[in-house]
Parts: structure tokens; C-alpha cells; sequence
């Protein structure tokens, strides 16, 4: 087996987990190459990632055109997508191969790979926005709102989960449209076949999109947002994770405790 490990520079104390992966792979004899988060590049048949769930966002839609599995390990914060960091746990089970491997469908517009979202919103954070909604060239919805957010089952837990939206099983195929603050009290959000063609416009001559929360650019005309026709691997050490995360992470379903 030969191995890609991504980390990122800029979380603390990324540089110890690193030194004991690099020092634990050496003494397995398994080849592997170091690649900081903003220089990605091809080595191996695996690639694990030391960092939260932003790194490996972007490192899944890197290595998705090799079809290349992909396990974080989690420094970061909410660590949804990320194993805990526990490296020779997640060594062991990495070189026993001893883990379980999920495809996610992304999303693509702009030429870029959404694993989360694509989110629009107005230039001018101070007022709402009006936007159009149509999809397979049908007018669906108008809105007054601060944005939209359109969603893969993956992101369904990320940003538009606090927008108010479903949460989605993530190996469901399906893509979600939430809008964010509408001026309304009859906008809710909206769960389409991920053979759906969603196009959104605005009536501000220009509005900024942003792809998994890091890359963003301004538009100034409409957009289209499909499903891309790679898929995201995603490597797991227990196959049953997303309900004990939504459990134990976002505390689901949890009743308050009596004073």
C-alpha cells in the first residue's frame, strides 16, 4: 500500500501527529509522501488526512478523480466527517485494512466540486436579496432571503442543517435547496432527485458563491447546479457512525436533563 498524507499547516499542533504517522508508516515499511493541504499531490492508493472537516473536504474532492479513499484524522473542531484522533488506532486499521469505504455524490457549477454546498448570497450583506429559483428550466420559487443554499446529503448536516434544513442519510443521492432567513413564512426547504438541474438567479446585478464554506467568487449571472458525475470516497473505521455522530456531536435526540 502506498499513502497520501495531507495535513494542515495551519491547525496546531499538526506538525506532532504528523511526525508520529511519518514514524509509524517508516517502521511498517509502508511508502508513503507528505503533502501540505495547498500542494495535493497523487502518490498513493489512500490518503489520510490530519486536520478538521474543511481539510478533508477538500482533500475528498482533490483525490475523487483517481477514486482514491480518503480518512481524516480529526484536530479540528466539530470533526463530523473525521475519525478521533487516535493514530495508532486508526494506523492499525488503515494498514488491516480494516475499515469501511462510503461514495458521495458532489455537486458541480462554476467548474468546481461542492462535497458540502454551493452557497449564494447577496454582495450586500446589509439587506436581503431576491432570487430565482428554477429547475430543469421550470420556475419553482422566488425568494427574499439572505441566500440560498443548495446542498449535497453530506452537507445536509454542515450549514444547512442551522438554516433549518433536513437532515439526509449521507449515501442518499438527492440534492437540497435551503434558503437562508427568507423574508416569508411559507419558504421551506426543498428536496429534489439528484437528476434535477437547479439554476438560480438574482435580481442584484452581481452575487457571490461560495463552494464548501472556502472558495468563493462573484457572479453576475445565473448559475447552474448539478450532480457531478465523480463521486467522493470516504474511508470510516465504523460503518455505523452517522447516527452515533448526530447523537454524540450534535446531540440529537437527546432529552434535557432534569435540574
Amino acid at each position: 500500500m502506498k499513502i497520501n498524507v495531507i495535513y494542515n499547516k495551519f491547525i496546531s499542533d499538526y506538525e506532532k501527529v504528523l511526525h508520529q504517522i511519518e514514524a509509524k508508516l517508516l517502521r511498517a515499511g509502508i511508502e508513503f509522501k507528505s503533502f501540505p493541504l495547498d500542494s495535493m499531490e497523487n502518490f498513493g492508493e489512500f490518503t489520510i488526512v490530519i486536520g478538521g472537516d474543511g481539510t478533508l473536504l477538500r482533500a475528498a474532492r482533490f483525490y475523487s478523480q483517481w477514486q482514491i479513499p480518503v480518512l481524516g484524522l480529526n484536530l479540528g473542531r466539530l470533526g463530523f466527517l473525521t475519525e478521533p484522533s487516535d493514530i495508532d488506532e486508526i494506523l492499525d486499521s488503515v494498514l488491516e485494512k480494516k475499515y469501511c469505504i462510503e461514495e458521495r455524490m458532489m455537486l458541480t457549477s462554476l467548474n468546481k466540486l461542492a462535497l458540502n454546498d454551493f452557497v449564494i448570497k447577496g454582495c450586500n450583506p446589509s439587506r436581503t436579496s431576491n432570487f430565482y429559483l428554477s429547475i430543469n428550466n421550470e420556475q419553482v420559487c422566488d425568494y427574499i432571503a439572505d441566500g440560498l443554499i443548495v446542498s449535497t446529503p453530506t452537507g445536509s448536516t454542515a450549514y444547512g442543517l442551522s438554516a433549518g434544513g433536513p437532515v439526509i442519510y449521507p449515501t442518499i443521492e438527492a440534492i437540497t435547496i435551503v434558503p437562508i432567513c427568507p423574508h416569508t413564512l411559507n419558504a421551506r426547504p426543498l428536496v429534489v432527485p439528484c437528476t434535477e438541474e437547479v439554476r438560480v438567479s438574482s435580481a442584484d446585478s452581481s452575487f457571490s458563491v461560495s463552494t464548501d464554506g472556502y472558495e468563493t467568487e462573484t457572479c453576475t449571472n445565473d448559475i447552474i447546479i448539478k450532480t457531478a458525475t465523480s463521486k467522493a470516497v470516504l474511508a470510516f473505521l465504523n460503518k455505523g457512525r452517522f447516527y452515533n455522530v448526530l447523537r454524540n456531536k450534535l446531540h440529537w435526540g437527546i432529552s434535557p436533563k432534569a435540574d
